[in-house]
């Protein structure tokens, strides 16, 4: 298996392809793993992970036309997509940190501040363990996991106006917040998996065997 973690100058790439090597051989895949921005290797992958980290706004830039344009036509030939972070962030239409920046328009919703965390009176960044609500079996990527498990969140930002069938798990901080996003082949998730230890890994080794 190709998998390729898509290098946009962005942070966390090292940790995203380690946890995608490791959940790898934890579900006995023979997987090749490589972080590239290369066209070729993007449009031949088997597996597409996009991690973020930082603000959207500068996540986007580091896409650019070219890789936004490469990471289209995968996608739309089939090819499974995970997005972390700032990476599920991107999914969206549009994000409003330092002003409007466009997504990429794979899922509905808007990336804005988590207003209602603040006026609940919770810190910003919401930072550290948190929960995952999902109802078991309605996705392969939760497979093997219960309500209740904990992921890892490091955000300001969330995404609102999302569509309810494109949601397959939410996080309560303030109010309900998407937690993983998936609509066809091309899913998210706003914990980052690669820090959240074994149910992280769990979610990788799933979307490694996932086939929409």
């Amino acid at each position: 298996m190709r998998v390729v973690v898509i290098d946009y100058n962005g942070g966390n790439l090292a940790s995203a392809a380690q946890a995608a090597r490791k959940a790898a051989t934890l579900r006995g895949i023979d997987a090749d793993v490589t972080i590239t921005r290369d066209a070729d290797a993007i449009l031949n992958a088997d597996r597409l992970i996009l991690p973020g980290q930082g603000a959207f706004a500068d996540c986007a830039e580091g896409l650019g036309t070219d890789l936004r344009n490469t990471l289209e036509t995968a996608t739309a030939n089939g090819t499974p997509f995970l997005g972390i972070c700032v990476g599920m962030q991107l999914m969206s239409a549009y994000g409003l940190e330092h002003g409007r920046t466009e997504g990429l328009g794979w899922i509905s919703g808007n990336i804005r501040r988590m207003d209602e965390a603040a006026d609940a009176g919770l810190r910003l960044p919401h930072m550290g363990w948190n929960t995952l609500d999902f109802t078991p079996g309605a996705h392969l990527l939760t497979e093997g996991l219960e309500p209740g498990v904990h992921g890892y969140f490091v955000h300001s930002f969330a995404l609102h106006d999302g569509n309810p069938d494109e949601l397959v798990a939410t996080a309560q901080y303030g109010s309900s917040v998407p937690a993983i996003v998936a609509r066809g082949n091309r899913c998210g998730t706003q914990f980052h998996v690669e820090k959240s230890q074994a149910v992280g890994l769990i979610i990788m080794g799933n979307f490694l065997r996932w086939t929409s």
